[in-house]
């Protein structure tokens, strides 16, 4: 029974919920907090992009061969995914962790003129996006 209709799509899905679930079950775990939140939010323990990206690319693997051009065109997606995910967001998320610190120095004149920080956890680890992957591998190898 699929849930999309499509195998490979249900891959990548419940690959990217597993990753979502598992963030919320970490902060549980470790910081003692209950944040449901951190199911739709990006950054963190696994990357749920990796795991989304990777759950596609191995259930194409096994649907197509591990030596089509499917599942090449998918690995180098893949990659360029994951890559992004650990570098050019993550050097977003640095980012604005620097002028949230230099905004805390500038004095403020009200409240509403600095709304809000910006968001620090855009990017991840190579460590979060090693996991998220093998989370997607996993997925696409058991579905």
């Amino acid at each position: 029974m699929y849930i999309t209709g499509n195998r490979i799509i249900d891959c990548a899905l419940i690959a990217w919920f597993l990753a979502q679930l598992i963030k919320v079950l970490l902060e549980l775990l470790m910081e003692r907090r209950f944040r449901p939140s951190l199911l739709v939010s990006s950054g963190g323990m696994p990357s749920s992009h990796s795991a989304c990206v990777m759950g596609c690319t191995t259930a194409v693997g096994k649907s197509t061969g591990w030596g089509s051009p499917l599942f090449a065109v998918c690995i180098v997606f893949s990659v360029v995914v994951m890559y992004d995910a650990c570098n050019v967001r993550r050097s977003a998320g640095d980012t604005a962790k620097r002028v949230n610190q230099l905004m805390k120095r500038v004095e403020r004149l009200t409240a509403e003129d600095i709304a809000e920080d910006l968001k620090i956890i855009m990017g991840h680890t190579p460590l979060q996006v090693l996991m998220g992957a093998l989370l997607g591998v996993a997925v696409g190898f058991l579905l």
